[in-house]
């Protein structure tokens, strides 16, 4: 696992903790959701090092 799934993973965690907290998902759910989350989350990392190494802005920019 390279330095950027580690982070994704990390955030991915870190989201779930606080939807579980506030009750949007719950532990028995966790499975159903995880890998949705962690997926979005690792795009979008990748994305923004990809545009930033490319030197272009984001369409959200």
């Amino acid at each position: 696992m390279d330095k950027t799934e580690q982070q994704a993973l990390q955030v991915t965690k870190e989201i779930m903790v606080k939807f579980i907290e506030v009750g949007r998902i719950s532990p028995t759910n966790f499975s159903e959701h995880f890998a949705t989350i962690y997926g979005e989350v690792l795009r979008t990392v990748v994305d923004k090092r990809t545009h930033a190494a490319n030197n272009q802005p984001l369409a959200s920019d």
